[in-house]
C-alpha cells in the first residue's frame, strides 16, 4: 500500500460574506505550501464570487492579484492537478475523501497525537485533512469537535499565526516521511 494523501484544509473564521485581503494572502501561501510539498487544498466557508465558480477559476482570480508564488502560478498549476478544492462550512463531518480529519492546534488536549505517529498513519496508507483556522479565533468549537485527532506541532502548546502555522506543519511532515 503506498503513502496516504495529505489535504490542507483552511476553516474560514474571518468574515463569511465578503473576500478580503487575509483570504487572498492564505489561498496564495497555502497553495505554495501544497504545491511545494505534494499536499491538496481545501477551502470551507470562503467567500468566493460567484463567477469564479470552479477550482482553476478561482486560482486564476487570486493569481491575478497576488505576487506570491511565481505570482500566484504555484497555486494556479495546483488547482489544474485537480488539487484544490471548495465546500461549504461542514454541518455533520467534513468530506470522507479528503481523509480522516486533524485539528491542528497549540491546544489538542485529549485529542493529542504526536508527529511521529501522524507521519507514521501517512506512510502507512491513511489519508489526512489537516485543518487550519484562519482567521483571530481559529476553528470555531462546534467544528473543532469534529476531528478524533489533534496536533499541536510545537509540543509546546505555543501558538503560531496561521501561515507560520501552515509552513511548520508542512515541512515538518515532509522532513519526516523523506528523511
Amino acid at each position: 500500500m503506498g503513502r496516504g494523501r495529505v489535504t490542507l484544509g483552511l476553516y474560514n473564521s474571518y468574515d463569511p460574506a465578503k473576500f478580503r485581503e487575509p483570504h487572498r494572502r492564505i489561498l496564495a501561501r497555502a497553495g505554495d505550501l501544497a504545491m511545494s510539498f505534494d499536499m491538496n487544498l481545501a477551502l470551507f466557508g470562503f467567500p468566493i464570487p460567484e463567477d469564479a465558480n470552479t477550482p482553476v477559476k478561482i486560482a486564476e482570480w487570486v493569481a491575478g492579484t497576488t505576487s506570491i508564488g511565481n505570482s500566484g502560478g504555484y497555486f494556479m498549476e495546483l488547482a489544474e492537478k485537480g488539487r484544490f478544492m471548495r465546500f461549504p462550512y461542514p454541518s455533520n463531518g467534513f468530506p470522507p475523501q479528503l481523509g480522516l480529519p486533524i485539528l491542528t492546534t497549540c491546544k489538542p488536549e485529549s485529542k493529542g497525537i504526536p508527529l511521529s505517529k501522524l507521519v507514521e498513519m501517512i506512510d502507512g496508507g491513511q489519508s489526512v485533512m489537516l485543518l487550519f483556522g484562519i482567521g483571530p479565533h481559529g476553528v470555531p468549537k462546534k467544528a473543532a469537535s469534529i476531528p478524533s485527532y489533534a496536533i499541536d506541532i510545537t509540543t509546546k502548546g505555543l501558538s503560531l499565526e496561521t501561515c507560520t502555522a501552515l509552513g511548520a506543519v508542512c515541512g515538518a511532515i515532509d522532513a519526516k516521511l523523506n528523511q
